[in-house]
């Protein structure tokens, strides 16, 4: 669905084995800011900032950096509750929840000192739909009215369901109702964009940071389009100025994790996020602190006629025959959970029952060695499959991906019988060509959600969306998907039966097999306080605050 994950799989970094990650820097730890002041923090992002225009391009970077500038109608509070940002008040829709009216903060002005308009976002939005935008998000518009249209470049931009009725009233358009619609207001794709600046731009817009305005707690100063660090500065025009506390962010680029955990050591790191071996050493470090993203990592086996897992049963052994336990504790310890359904855990919470989505989904049986060899045996007699079975693994060509790859060639070979998996961990290029072109018989992939609904994951999977790589096709996961986002789409008690009938359908079918859920480690500054860890979307830094 929403986002290319491919880009995503950049968060587990190729490591540095270094011996010194296992433990803290000669027993330091960072307890004291970059400066002796308190107005200020340092952070690091795991890759090059690239871009700052949201319509054309997007990646974990540029979305933190956003995140923490730019402010859409809606927020994330304390609580990842959706909270009023541009717009003055959470709104419900109207004509049957086909309509949005959103009134917008008169206070609320660009970092330049422009008032925030309701033509901002209709502009804004209109660039990010369009079939020239180079950003791969112009699909997340899909549900408003002619965007899906605009986006395969049948209908001008112009006609899409979002206009301005006057300078601070935004009124958007559906073609059906969408339960999610305000939790996707969050998302950096529909941030707006200063008109008078993008017109002044151009194709510029967005190149460096003085080709752009913030309409956010802080402002980009001080990235000339190339560079490695930059600062983001109070905005003195923000609507909310009271509840933002630091002056300056400081943001540098850092690959390395053992690098990280260098500079935290050292104090001229606030924050620093850890991954593979690094990690691993730090699991009881006294500054360590797990964020729990709603993110899956799973392998998709690939569905098509002609490859062994067309068969369910196959697919069914090969779930059984993973010790998630085993394989998050032992081989990964870098806090990472075991993954049992599809959909991540802390995404969403069922209305209709107050639990978590996935822990009420989760599946009664989920390891069982002897059951997967059966169910194994009877696959390959169904499928007519002679001898050793020879399976292809697909995966990213990082440490993470390259020790799971590992265990999973073991394991399957071990528990299933007369199996041979053969892995290919491959730079992303190649990894995506492989997936794209249906070229594995299985892979390795992440979902990380964009908002928190369960119809952001199941959405890929449905019969013909051009990301349901594995070729799953299944009547009943179909129809619930359909009837979820048309005839029910109003109605939340029969909404949330069609999500639960999705994945009870794929905790059967076995399309994809959940391995565990996205764990960031994170050394923090114990004086570091106000930050706001988010399952869904980025970590917000703009209420942050040092104590003194």
């Amino acid at each position: 669905m929403r986002k290319n994950k491919v880009l995503l799989g950049g968060l587990a970094l190729t490591l540095s084995v270094v011996l010194a990650a296992c433990s803290s820097a000669n027993g330091k730890s960072s307890d004291s800011s970059t400066s002796n002041n308190t107005d200020k923090i340092s952070l690091m992002q795991n890759s090059d900032l690239v871009s700052l225009d949201n319509s054309n391009y997007a990646d974990l970077t540029m979305w933190n950096v956003l995140e923490n500038s730019f402010e859409g109608l809606y927020r994330q509070d304390s609580n990842n509750k959706v909270a009023p940002g541009i717009a003055e008040s959470v709104v419900k829709p109207t004509n049957n929840g086909k309509t949005y009216t959103f009134h917008l903060r008169t206070n609320a002005k660009w970092s330049n000192g422009d008032d925030v308009t309701a033509e901002d976002f209709v502009k804004s939005w209109q660039r990010s739909v369009s079939d020239k935008s180079k950003s791969g998000y112009n699909y997340i518009f899909s549900g408003i009215q002619n965007a899906d249209k605009i986006s395969n470049g049948k209908m001008s931009p112009t006609q899409l369901g979002a206009k301005a009725v006057n300078a601070h009233t935004l009124q958007v358009n559906l073609e059906h109702p969408m339960p999610y619609f305000s939790k996707m207001m969050i998302l950096p794709a529909f941030f707006p964009q200063d008109t008078k600046v993008v017109q002044k731009y151009g194709s510029k817009y967005g190149t460096n940071s003085d080709r752009l305005a913030s309409d956010g707690p802080f402002k980009v100063t001080g990235w000339n389009g190339t560079n490695d660090n930059w600062k983001l500065v109070r905005n003195s025009h923000y609507y909310d100025s009271k509840a933002v506390h630091l002056k300056e962010i400081d943001m540098q680029v850092v690959k390395d994790a053992n690098t990280a955990h260098n500079l935290f050591a050292k104090g001229q790191l606030d924050d620093a996020t850890i991954t593979g071996v690094t990690a691993q050493g730090l699991q009881k470090d006294k500054d360590l602190r797990h964020v729990q993203k709603a993110g899956t990592y799973y392998v998709r086996l690939n569905n098509k006629s002609g490859h062994p897992f067309n068969n369910e049963k196959l697919r069914q052994a090969v779930s059984l025959a993973v010790d998630r336990n085993h394989l998050t504790k032992d081989v990964l310890a870098d806090g990472s959970k075991p993954a049992y359904t599809y959909v991540a855990q802390g995404l969403a919470t069922d209305p209709t029952t107050g639990k978590d989505f996935a822990t009420e989904m989760e599946p009664k049986e989920t390891y069982n060695v002897a059951k997967a060899k059966e169910l194994w045996k009877q696959g390959v007699k169904e499928a007519h499959l002679k001898g050793t079975v020879n399976l292809s693994l697909v995966g990213l060509d990082d440490t993470s991906y390259k020790n799971v790859a590992q265990y999973l060639q073991g394991t399957l070979q071990q528990n299933l019988g007369n199996v041979k998996v053969s892995t290919e961990n491959l730079p992303s290029k190649a990894a995506s060509s492989k997936e794209t072109s249906g070229q594995f018989d299985f892979d390795q992939t992440l979902w990380l959600a964009d908002f928190g609904d369960p119809e952001n994951f199941f959405s890929i999977l449905t019969k013909d969306n051009p990301q349901n790589y594995a070729h799953y096709e299944d009547s009943q996961f179909n129809t619930a998907m359909k009837d979820a986002t048309t005839s029910n789409a109003a109605n939340e008690g029969a909404y949330w039966k069609d999500m639960r009938t999705a994945q009870s359908r794929l905790n059967e079918n076995m399309p994809v097999v959940p391995l565990y859920s996205m764990v960031e480690s994170h050394l923090v500054n114990p004086k570091l306080k106000g930050v706001e860890y988010h399952p869904v979307g980025e970590n917000d830094y703009t209420r942050a605050y040092l104590e003194k």
